[in-house]
């Protein structure tokens, strides 16, 4: 049934690609035509036109998971369900998270499976403290250190990199060049945006080597940093328990068949609409809404803030667009007493 599920996806995701979509996807003529053939959302430029392809390839970098369906599953009981407000935002029912706002950058690497982890674990810490306790998980650690997970910067499956988090833990890190935490993201982020003044991508970036300890500057030894999970499960695909999970314990890591007309957009409520499939990509699922008619999840990308809506996107709700539905991963932390 999942499988035929899935398959229904991709085809109603590969019915909306035209002969015009075989175009260069970053030229002014593709963005034009994206913006003529629907009006619930908006395209523009957030890339160079000379941009590698190689890049954009490696900015979808999950694999295919086939461990999803061994996770515990998750649903929700009718009654949180039917209280569930029409819009959520999670940085309004969590003020004191901060890192709900944050916006990561994965660089020339197809390390969004651990992104989309990591951004969700370390809000998790907060939400399931109420506030009261922050710690930001590494994406370096998870994406060097975690062999099961796949191929490191070649891509992963979001499952296993859950899964490590329980096992194995995770240390803190912050971004590239922030001396934020053991071990903060050794790739730079690079000019993959317009305007910028990073480095030229080139998509050849190799999985950083896993360092079990911490960078000089942090005062705690690498093992008496981590931190793990105490639960791991999936979450029904049915629209109102993926809210439920939400707006009950905070952002989950979501995987979806990205397009290359995603590369593109500014605001709105995304539904693909011409273009290629560039592979599977993971993603922070954090709220959801409804805008001009139309149903959305919220999402944080992790292709920095000036990619889209200050980082954000919003992509349709309750159709399972592009299986964004059907691949969500979360978990409970073990908290600990500072």
């Amino acid at each position: 049934m999942a499988a035929s599920r899935a398959t229904f996806v991709a085809l109603v995701c590969a019915l909306a690609i035209t002969v015009d979509a075989t175009q260069n996807p970053l030229t002014d003529e593709f963005i034009n035509l994206i913006n003529t053939k629907q009006n619930t959302w908006t395209a523009g430029r957030n890339f160079p036109l000379n941009t590698p392809f190689a890049h954009i390839k490696k900015l979808a970098g999950v694999l295919q998971d086939t461990h999803l369906a061994k996770l515990p599953k998750v649903e929700h009981d009718d009654e949180l369900i039917d209280s569930l407000p029409e819009n959520f935002d999670p940085r309004d029912k969590w003020p004191n998270c901060p890192t709900l706002n944050e916006v990561r950058d994965q660089g020339s690497c197809g390390s969004c499976w651990a992104f989309g982890a990591v951004e969700a674990m370390t809000d998790r810490y907060c939400t399931y403290s109420n506030g009261t306790k922050h710690f930001h998980f590494s994406a370096e650690d998870l994406l060097s250190c975690c062999p099961i997970c796949g191929l490191g910067c070649n891509g992963g499956m979001p499952t296993l990199a859950w899964e490590y988090w329980k096992h194995f833990g995770l240390v803190s890190g912050g971004s590239y060049n922030s001396s934020q935490g053991c071990r903060p993201y050794e790739i730079p982020p690079c000019e993959h945006h317009v305007p910028g003044n990073r480095l030229p991508c080139n998509g050849d970036s190799k999985t950083p080597k896993c360092q079990k300890s911490c960078e000089s500057n942090y005062n705690v030894d690498y093992r008496k940093d981590k931190r793990y999970g105490k639960h791991v499960f999936s979450v029904s695909s049915k629209e109102d328990h993926i809210r439920a999970e939400l707006f009950k314990n905070g952002p989950v890591e979501g995987a979806f068949t990205v397009y290359s007309d995603l590369l593109n957009y500014k605001t709105g409520v995304y539904k693909h609409t011409i273009g290629d499939a560039l592979g599977g990509h993971a993603v922070k699922i954090l709220g959801w809404g409804v805008e001009n008619g139309n149903k959305y999840w919220l999402i944080a990308n992790s292709w920095n803030s000036d990619w889209g809506d200050n980082g954000f996107f919003k992509i349709l709700r309750g159709e399972d667009h592009c299986g964004i539905e059907s691949s969500i991963v979360a978990g409970e932390p073990l908290l600990v007493e500072e």
